[in-house]
């Protein structure tokens, strides 16, 4: 029987047709000597064995519809529950425990397990921020869990909403999984390889980077030359806090973090010469998400950047008005109605065409990529999974904007420049 569960460090596990995009591009980083965490990848073929012998087939044929059907919801739900509820057949548990049991015994713990589907991280798909991943995992009940969750996640409705847009069956692919130690990150963060204007950037935070992906906290950004020369530093806030104004707060507010960057320059260059390597090991232009440790950096992943030409500004009149700074997404110019929104709950109120100005912009909003003009958000950077989303789609993005809620007026006509991070409003 094919081997399930593979070093991260073998040749085969850069087979994306059996580990996903995103555990075979970590490999192939680790095949050609770059810092990867390490670990282990599950097979896809473990979710079709699992599938199959719950019974679970014709639930998954039946959740893809092009509309919102009664009946395709209700297949969905079949293959969570099931997916979830039960246990995970013995061919597939037996290597899934003695991996486990091999890095808690090399690593210790706490264990990470990420997704890693078949149809994320590739051009035009990269699925940012719409799967799931388990950090802190310190035993097998936990673990095993997990990776029930990561299976099931497949099925959640912002990943079926995201692959009917892509016109994606969620049949016709199959969900591996990434098993690794977790980083004790110092700081963490992203990457971008190559931006409209022809530089790089990198974005930190203290700590885990998770709080970067969601769009929770607006990084350090760093940019620099092609050839790794740092040019601008631009420091992220030192404390931030994000709450829904109709309810409790819905995130912890953050610790004050330290009045230093979260890089020094040698780090930045450091970091901009794995930017560089990762793009030559995968022949294009990449976004990487890395940690730092007491060890050095790690690179926990990379998929292919999504790159566009900067859009002209339409009409000069737009420079005589007040404007905003902050940290672009990379793609080109909009302009639309402002509609400002203090929380999720609020989302019913954006109308196609709109401006989204909003304080945070986590993957949640990604549902309203497909009828907004643009994004601006108080927190957020360049490399969060809603500006990735934001890429794929071409729509106008400005992350990290101060007081962007309170400062631009609701429904004023506002320019959101998604190259250069500015954005503007008519009094």
């Amino acid at each position: 029987m094919t081997q399930l569960v593979i070093p991260l460090s073998a040749p085969v596990a850069a087979d994306a047709n059996r580990f996903g995009p995103k555990a075979a591009n970590l490999a192939a980083l680790g095949h050609a000597g770059l810092p990867t965490p390490g670990g282990f990848c599950l097979d896809a073929e473990a979710y079709r064995m699992q599938v199959a012998a719950l019974g679970l087939e014709a639930s998954a044929r039946g959740a893809f519809s092009t509309e919102d059907s009664p009946q395709a919801r209700r297949c969905a739900l079949d293959m969570k529950l099931g997916l979830m509820g039960q246990p995970i057949m013995l061919d597939v548990l037996e290597p899934l425990l003695a991996a486990w049991r091999t890095l808690v015994e090399t690593a210790g713990v706490p264990i990470v397990v990420r997704s890693s589907a078949l149809v994320e991280d590739r051009f035009g798909s990269s699925f940012a921020g719409q799967f799931e991943s388990f950090l802190d995992l310190e035993n097998e009940a936990d673990f095993l869990t997990a990776v029930r969750a990561c299976w099931a996640a497949l099925w959640s409705t912002r990943a079926l909403r995201y692959m009917a847009t892509h016109d994606l069956d969620p049949a016709d692919t199959a969900m591996a999984l990434l098993i690794q130690p977790l980083v004790a990150a110092r700081a963490a963060g992203g990457g971008l390889s190559q931006t409209a204007d022809g530089e790089m950037v990198i974005n930190a935070t203290w700590g885990l980077g998770a709080a970067i992906a969601q769009g929770e906290v607006t990084p350090d950004r760093y940019a620099l030359t092609r050839d790794g020369t740092l040019r601008e530093v631009s420091a992220g806030p030192e404390f931030h806090a994000v709450s829904c104004e109709h309810q409790r707060p819905m995130i912890r507010p953050a610790r004050q973090r330290a009045a230093t960057q979260c890089l020094g320059t040698a780090q930045v260059v450091e970091l901009g010469r794995l930017l560089r390597k990762t793009e030559d090991v995968m022949g294009l232009p990449v976004e990487i998400e890395w940690a730092l440790d007491d060890a050095g950096f790690k690179l926990l992943q990379a998929r292919p950047l999504h790159l566009q030409q900067p859009a002209p500004v339409p009409d000069d009149i737009w420079l005589r008005h007040p404007r905003l700074s902050g940290h672009p997404a990379g793609v080109g110019w909009s302009t639309g109605r402002a509609r400002v929104i203090n929380c999720e709950c609020e989302l019913s109120r954006v109308a196609p065409g709109d401006i989204l100005v909003t304080k945070m912009a986590g993957p949640a909003l990604s549902q309203i990529l497909t009828r907004v003009a643009g994004v601006v958000a108080e927190l957020g950077g360049s490399t969060s999974h809603l500006a990735s989303l934001a890429r794929e789609r071409g729509i106008p993005m400005v992350l990290g904007v101060h007081e962007a809620t309170g400062r631009i007026p609701e429904g004023s006509m506002v320019a959101v420049d998604g190259v250069a991070g500015v954005v503007r409003w008519m009094r």
